[in-house]
């Protein structure tokens, strides 16, 4: 499971742990962690802090570089720096902490990271958000090319049947449909390269020749009596 720190929700979490699933987070800055060290020796109502101010304390973890690759057209390669350590959070339980930055921006934005996987290594927490943006660039797509949002339904199993569709469309459209040249990538240009040749009379005379019953048969009369006569 993987969520976005926007989504970062106690109870869903909650369920994620106690399901025994396997959880990568995104924790905001102010969920409330602690370490396996700390929570030892001290009261319950002073173990835990912020995880922004957890690594903020603990400067003895060292930054450990690695490089990874992007998904832009150059392929180029973006160094990030983390630090790593087991914990706990808070209504979820123990898990492995990660804190990772981009190294050239050492005063920039960092993400905190979350996994209740123990055996997952810190750079395993990292791609596997990295490939998370996947699923938001998905869920952009269907939004504005495919009508996700404008499903004007009232029953919920109107809603499902309305995602199912939208989701077989993606999927149709990613196959390359024929007709459509391999040149075109973008899901929207699919869309408008379908409907441009949806919206030719005679191809649509012929599609609807087909769908009919017995349709290919009798268009293939057709066309051999076509033939004859030239």
């Amino acid at each position: 499971m993987l969520a976005e720190s926007g989504s970062d929700n106690q109870k869903s979490e909650k369920a994620i742990a106690d399901n025994g699933w396997n959880g990568m987070l995104a924790l905001g800055k102010t969920r409330s962690v602690t370490s396996e060290a700390r929570a030892l020796p001290t009261c319950t109502s002073q173990q835990w802090c912020h995880i922004a101010t957890f690594f903020r304390r603990h400067r003895r973890l060292k930054w450990h570089t690695m490089r990874l690759a992007t998904h832009g057209n150059k392929r180029t390669r973006m160094d990030v720096r983390v630090r790593h350590t087991t914990g706990s959070v808070r209504y979820v339980g123990k898990v492995e902490l990660v804190c990772a930055a981009r190294r050239n921006r050492p005063d920039g934005h960092r993400k905190y990271l979350a996994c209740n996987d123990l055996r997952a290594t810190a750079r395993q927490s990292v791609v596997g958000y990295r490939r998370r943006w996947a699923v938001e660039l998905f869920h952009k797509s269907v939004k504005q090319n495919l009508g996700f949002v404008d499903g004007a339904t009232h029953g919920f199993d109107a809603v499902i049947s309305h995602v199912h569709w939208v989701y077989s469309a993606y999927i149709l459209l990613h196959m390359s449909p024929p007709g459509l040249s391999p040149g075109v990538q973008r899901i929207g240009d699919k869309q408008r390269a379908l409907q441009q040749g949806l919206a030719d009379q005679e191809k649509r005379h012929i599609l609807q020749k087909l769908t009919q019953i017995g349709g290919v048969q009798r268009y293939k009369a057709e066309l051999r009596q076509a033939l004859a006569g030239t």
